[in-house]
């Protein structure tokens, strides 16, 4: 009798990727996705808090701060801090001009509320208990032009540019209010070689 055998069945090879397989990878590109979605709107919400809540660039315009601030430096100014406390005297501020709200001025604080502050013959002289002529280092012996005097309400500063012969300032306007100050110099970012920072140890120290 002859033997017979049955013929080899071939394997059956199958024309798809493992289900299971392809599934994670999709999910594991989905989830980098998802991912990368979620820091790019972390990202986005920073940058805007940052941006418009904290911090805010400015460019300098004009030489009514010089030599401590020139024209077209890159400061970086602090939005947060007057909304949790009250302005130092010598902090260097940004706020918007008593006469044209859509224009923006760089200026020092000199004097503070509840203050009567006199400028003439040549000194600024700050009246608290006692009237003292204010020793101001940052002048470099420049005299402040101006014969006027100001008490200082609730909430009202005097301010003056470093460059007192060329600056439109409190002698000129006025007194400002707090609530026109949009934030104190913290950085200046260019140039390069002056990147200075402003905090409150870099506050020159007065007499008072």
């Amino acid at each position: 009798m002859e033997d017979t055998q049955s013929p080899e069945q071939p394997e059956e090879q199958e024309g798809v990727e493992d289900v299971h397989t392809e599934t994670t990878l999709l999910g594991k590109v989905g989830l980098f996705f998802l991912e990368l979605v979620k820091i790019v709107v972390l990202a986005a919400i920073t940058i805007v808090a940052v941006r418009y809540f904290l911090f805010k660039p400015f460019y300098v315009k004009g030489e009514s701060m010089s030599p401590t601030f020139y024209e077209n430096e890159y400061l970086i100014v602090d939005e947060l801090s007057y909304r949790l406390r009250d302005p130092h005297r010598g902090e260097v501020i940004v706020f918007r001009s008593p006469t044209s709200p859509e224009d923006f001025y760089l200026k020092r604080v000199i004097g503070l509320p509840g203050e009567r502050v006199r400028v003439e013959n040549g000194n600024v002289t700050v009246c608290q208990v006692e009237c003292t002529v204010l020793s101001e280092s940052y002048l470099n012996g420049i005299k402040t032009d101006g014969d006027v005097a100001f008490t200082l309400g609730d909430d009202q500063y005097m301010v003056m540019g470093d460059n007192r012969g060329a600056s439109y300032d409190s002698r000129r306007f006025g007194p400002i209010s707090k609530e026109s100050i949009q934030g104190r110099t913290l950085l200046r970012g260019w140039p390069l070689t002056r990147v200075s920072y402003f905090g409150n140890s870099h506050l020159p120290e007065y007499n008072l």
